[in-house]
């Protein structure tokens, strides 16, 4: 008993011993670590600097757009005020959050917060290095930072042309994409540059036939003109609507905003997919024939491809009645072309022991997704020869009484 005593102190001695080992190599440096990272921070700290240090544009860019990031690597919140120090003769400068221009962000501690700098040339901006700095100051102005920026403005290439000056043209998705039959909305920003209310003619260029126009978001009415005041902008949308027999491809539609002291384009696209229609008739109007029963009659009918994209695989199926024999000529079609009309031949034969009456045969004309039905009033009629076989009797019945007629008139 007294070594099994013993036996269990020394094991959970041992259990002990491995909780604050794992303890000691897991937990403890943690908390460690922790501690000596808030010792590590400075009481102040404030840093200003943007992503990247210098960029290159072409001459006829309109506008440069940097991430300025603000950090606080103190202990204590701070607001950082932000001003432009330097700015080149004929840029204008300004920071900016979201659709706000702002003089100065709240940090806190240990953080850092992301603005953006809006750079824009003037008309007389000539190709050559601008240098650009932006100073960061605490409330207090004991803390300052500086970032410095540079844009490179590059010679325009030979045959190259000038597309934008003084209004800016925008938009998220400049590439729509859906059949020929569908209406296209286009969402666009127009920004002017202009320091004065100025009115913007509105045009566009597009492919033959197709029917484009401006109108406020979710409104449905069309102007042709739009009233802008200094450095405003405002959202509109471009409705798009192709000719109804137009080609799949892409098709570019040029949006062009002009007035005399600003001009811009912009070059939005249309994808068309095509439209797949099918069109089934005959040529008289008349879907109905006549039959004789075990006999095959025939009735032709057209097949229209009345869309923008060519149909393939147009095969035919039929809902006729019990034991009836129906037969299409051709069987199918590989392709039918837009617009391209093809005719077939259906061969109809009403079972032996068909009743005379009138009967519907169903014709399915199936192209892939596309399926127009077409139904015909078939009239079963009796055969020919039962009928002169009737006549036949007729006239035996007529002989027969004229012979009783004779006979017993000599009575």
């Amino acid at each position: 008993m007294k070594y099994k005593r013993e036996g269990l102190f020394v094991f959970g001695l041992l259990v002990l011993m491995t909780f604050v080992l794992v303890w000691g190599f897991s937990g403890a440096p943690r908390l460690c670590g922790a501690q000596e990272k808030e010792k590590e921070l400075p009481e102040r700290e404030i840093a200003i600097y943007t992503e990247y240090t210098g960029v290159v544009i072409p001459s006829d860019k309109d506008e440069v757009s940097v991430d300025l990031i603000v950090a606080n690597r103190g202990k204590s919140d701070e607001d950082v005020g932000l001003n432009f120090t330097t700015v080149p003769e004929g840029w204008k400068a300004r920071i900016k959050t979201y659709s706000f221009d702002i003089t100065g962000v709240h940090a806190k501690s240990d953080s850092t917060k992301t603005v953006t700098l809006k750079l824009e040339p003037g008309k007389e901006i000539k190709p050559a290095k601008y240098d650009f700095a932006i100073q960061g100051q605490s409330a207090d102005g004991l803390l300052r930072s500086v970032a410095r920026f540079s844009v490179t403005v590059k010679e325009k290439e030979e045959g190259e042309e000038k597309k934008s000056e003084g209004v800016k043209i925008t938009t998220s998705y400049p590439v729509l994409r859906g059949p020929t039959d569908a209406k296209f909305e286009f969402s666009i920003e127009v920004e002017s540059k202009v320091e004065k209310d100025t009115v913007y003619n509105l045009s566009a260029q597009g492919p033959q036939n197709w029917e484009i126009n401006f109108k406020p978001a979710y409104e449905d009415k069309y102007f042709s003109s739009l009233r802008l005041k200094a450095n405003q902008s405002q959202s509109m949308a471009v409705e798009v609507k192709p000719f109804p027999w137009e080609k799949p491809g892409e098709y570019p539609i040029v949006v062009k905003v002009s007035a005399p002291e600003a001009k811009g384009e912009a070059t939005l696209t249309v994808v068309l997919t095509g439209t797949q229609k099918l069109d089934v008739g005959t040529a008289s109007g008349l879907i109905s024939l006549e039959a004789v029963r075990g006999e095959q009659s025939r009735v032709s009918f057209y097949v229209k491809n009345s869309g923008s994209a060519a149909l393939t695989n147009v095969s035919f199926l039929s809902i006729k009645p019990e034991n009836w024999k129906v037969e299409f000529k051709p069987e199918k079609f590989d392709v039918i072309e837009p617009q391209e009309l093809k005719e077939v031949e259906l061969s109809v034969t009403p079972a032996e022991q068909a009743l005379v009456g009138d009967y519907s045969v169903g014709v399915n004309v199936e192209a892939g997704r596309v399926t127009k039905p077409l139904e015909f009033r078939v009239t079963v009629k009796a055969s020919t020869a039962w009928g002169w076989i009737g006549v036949g009797i007729i006239a035996l019945v007529v002989v027969g009484l004229v012979f009783l007629f004779v006979r017993l008139g000599r009575r």
